[in-house]
């Protein structure tokens, strides 16, 4: 049986598209519906979530511009990509 983790890769994206704040992201995700306090948003960036809800992901792929798969990097337990297709 094979153990499913992922890469998260929130801060790489943020950085690649210029923002280099984790204060910035958290008026663009209020404008989107999805209100989280500075420590929150800091946890989100910083860490890798391990529940995340729908609504915050899709606010974070609008703003940022990206796919699903830009920001969550599936691993299987040896740490390599899942390549199934």
């Amino acid at each position: 049986m094979t153990e499913l983790d992922y890469a998260w890769h929130l801060r790489e994206v943020m950085a690649e598209r210029g923002m280099h704040s984790t204060a910035g992201l958290r008026p663009l995700l209020a404008s989107r519906g999805v209100d989280l306090s500075p420590s929150q948003v800091y946890r989100l960036v910083v860490d890798k979530p391990e529940r995340l809800r729908l609504r915050t992901l899709m606010a974070l792929l609008d703003i940022l511009d990206c796919a699903m798969d830009d920001l969550i990097e599936p691993l299987t337990s040896r740490g390599v990509r899942d390549t199934r297709d």
